[in-house]
């Protein structure tokens, strides 16, 4: 029986649990992740684990959102510390969003994990429309465009961010080229003409 001074709060006992998640679907990938062998592996009775997660794309879903919640706050402290020129505030996006692409591969695979499932989808809807508000609010002083504008720009220079990341994660290029040209596509987008 576990002493009281090991018992973790429902908060703990949660990171505690989404953290060995962490670590399952690195060494084994997403199929290797189960309620199961959450349990097992964190050393918990299984009724913890579906006390915490329910089902198996419940668990996903908690881990998807743990993990984009840490991507985003990355980028979020990165543009912290950007200098006033476009170019720099570009260069970091760029710079935390691979940095976060390739310390973080289990973001791809989860989502991947629970392609088709409806609730996965307006999450991920709604976290594009976090990252787009994060990165249009940074560049908004670098440019003339309209708001709807520059918020349409910032979703496509995040697609192309999404696929790069893809290329960066499979060894099909590497993190410099990768920034410089998601840099180059922002600045692009910046100067370009605003739709109409």
């Amino acid at each position: 029986m576990a002493t009281t001074s090991t018992r973790l709060s429902k908060q703990a006992r949660r990171e505690q649990l989404l953290n060995t998640a962490v670590a399952i679907v690195r060494a084994q990938g997403t199929d290797g992740l189960t309620l199961v062998t959450l349990a097992e592996a964190a050393g918990v009775s299984r009724p913890i684990v579906y006390d915490h997660f329910g089902t198996r794309p419940g668990l996903l879903l908690a881990l998807y959102r743990r993990l984009d919640e840490r991507h985003r706050a990355a980028i979020a402290q990165a543009l912290q510390e950007a200098g006033p020129t476009a170019d720099e505030v570009a260069g970091l996006i760029g710079t935390a969003y691979f940095a976060c692409a390739t310390d973080m591969p289990e973001l791809a695979a989860v989502s991947a994990a629970l392609k088709g499932d409806p609730e996965m989808e307006a999450i991920q809807r709604e976290m594009l429309d976090r990252y787009t508000e994060l990165v249009a609010a940074a560049l908004s002083r670098h440019s003339g465009l309209p708001p709807e504008a520059l918020r349409l720009r910032c979703v496509g220079v995040l697609g192309a961010a999404e696929a790069m990341a893809a290329e960066l994660n499979r060894g099909r290029a590497s993190t410099d080229a990768a920034v410089a040209t998601l840099t180059d596509l922002i600045m692009g987008s910046l100067n370009a003409r605003a739709g109409r």
